[in-house]
């Protein structure tokens, strides 16, 4: 039956059948995307999505450090940005999530990244905060834009005071 068909005709049919197999991935990836996005973005979801992002985007950039020629103190270096954006993302879920049981597994995650945090840090004997105010308490006006570790601290102070 093959010997019937006009020559080249396996050069045409191969082409087809490959732009074939290699558009249907592409198509049904562009359905699912289209069929995962909502209709309509709320405004805690538009806040949701790009505080999330600023937490991922710092999370990488402190990621990235600079080898010290100490892979304790390297592995450190990397992991504690990486709880700490753990940290972050579960506070942004405490922020706008609504399920209970998400909202208690990312109290659950504040907690525990924070004593790995801590506990790497002493294995290696940094210091560590001894106190700071809940990460899901807002910062006052005048401290949102610093988050080290002293202020936090004289904020707690201040507060504890009263």
């Amino acid at each position: 039956m093959l010997r019937s068909l006009k020559p080249g005709f396996g050069k045409v049919f191969g082409a087809h059948l490959l732009l074939a197999f290699a558009v249907a991935p592409l198509v049904s990836a562009q359905e699912a995307h289209q069929a995962t996005q909502p209709a309509a973005v709320t405004p805690d979801e538009s806040a949701f999505l790009r505080e999330n992002e600023a937490a991922m985007t710092k999370m990488m950039n402190d990621m990235a450090a600079k080898p010290s020629g100490d892979i304790d103190r390297d592995f450190v270096a990397m992991m504690a940005p990486h709880h700490q954006g753990a940290i972050d993302m579960a506070v942004i879920e405490l922020r706008y999530g609504k399920n209970e049981q998400l909202r208690r597994i990312a109290q659950e995650i504040i907690v525990d990244q924070q004593q790995e945090i801590n506990a790497m840090k002493l294995a290696i004997g940094e210091p560590v905060a001894t106190s700071a105010p809940a990460p899901t308490q807002p910062y006052p006006a005048s401290k949102q834009n610093q988050h080290d570790d002293a202020d936090m601290h004289m904020d707690m102070s201040a507060g504890m005071k009263k």
